[in-house]
């Protein structure tokens, strides 16, 4: 009886399609490096702009891995580490290049909290994503996401710059917030997973006709539209957990 060899995958020959996803994760990466040098030049509309950047590429790397069926150890470990950057690191960064500089060190200490908080949940959900676990219900995040995290820390950015003014909190409350934002990504908080979403057929024409309302404001007024999405997220995290919490318990076969 013989045995067909087994491919050697360090000799394995990938195609450029099929390192898209990996490419763009690089993309992300430059991004969120290129946003914090801006934030230390004082430009910060661009560097914020560069996170978002990052955030879409971020939605978009996974998905079009899965869907060119290259997914890979090395693009999973690549993608946590530029979340890290892009969404730990350079926004905490930003918030303290922008107001906290001179707050002395209970401003760094926010920083830190924060970018330590995103390194956890990340290595929380890696850790839930590789075990065998199956009970997980996907419809909901453990914690709110760290894209979503670096975007909440970000609001008083968009506030400012959406109505032109320079930092206008007290540094107490932008350190709080900070630590705030930073305590939810590990907390146990479901939050809602547009993944799987469904649309029913029937109001499919008017979602559409709300995404391209949502573009065009995004276009238009980009700054005011970030901030309504950030309170609408929020508002939609605390209306969700009561219901959420009841759904669990329902389900809890020792309650």
């Amino acid at each position: 009886m013989t045995t067909e060899p087994t491919p050697d995958r360090g000799t394995e020959k990938l195609t450029l399609v099929q390192l898209l996803p990996n490419m763009l994760t690089v993309i992300a990466i430059c991004a969120g490096l290129t946003a914090i040098r801006l934030g230390l030049q004082g430009s910060y509309e661009y560097a914020v702009q560069l996170i978002l950047l990052a955030a879409v590429l971020d939605g978009m790397d996974g998905r079009l891995a899965r869907a060119l069926k290259s997914e890979s150890g090395m693009g999973a470990e690549l993608d946590s580490l530029a979340d890290f950057l892009n969404f730990g690191v350079a926004p905490g960064l930003l918030l303290y290049t922008w107001a906290l500089e001179d707050s002395r060190s209970f401003g760094w200490l926010a920083v830190l909290l924060f970018a330590v908080c995103a390194v956890v949940r990340l290595a929380r959900f890696n850790v839930q994503r590789k075990s065998e676990d199956k009970t997980h219900d996907n419809a909901y995040f453990t914690g709110v996401p760290s894209p979503a995290g670096a975007m909440l820390v970000m609001l008083p950015m968009f506030i400012s710059f959406a109505f032109a003014t320079g930092p206008f909190l007290p540094d107490l409350v932008l350190t709080a917030w900070m630590v705030l934002i930073g305590l939810s990504m590990i907390s146990r908080i479901p939050t809602w997973s547009f993944k799987t979403t469904r649309i029913p057929r029937k109001s499919a024409k008017f979602f559409l006709v709300g995404v391209a309302f949502v573009l065009a404001a995004a276009v238009s007024y980009a700054w005011i539209t970030l901030v309504v999405f950030c309170v609408a997220y929020i508002a939609a995290v605390i209306v969700m957990l009561p219901r959420r919490r009841r759904s669990a318990a329902g389900n809890d076969p020792s309650a």
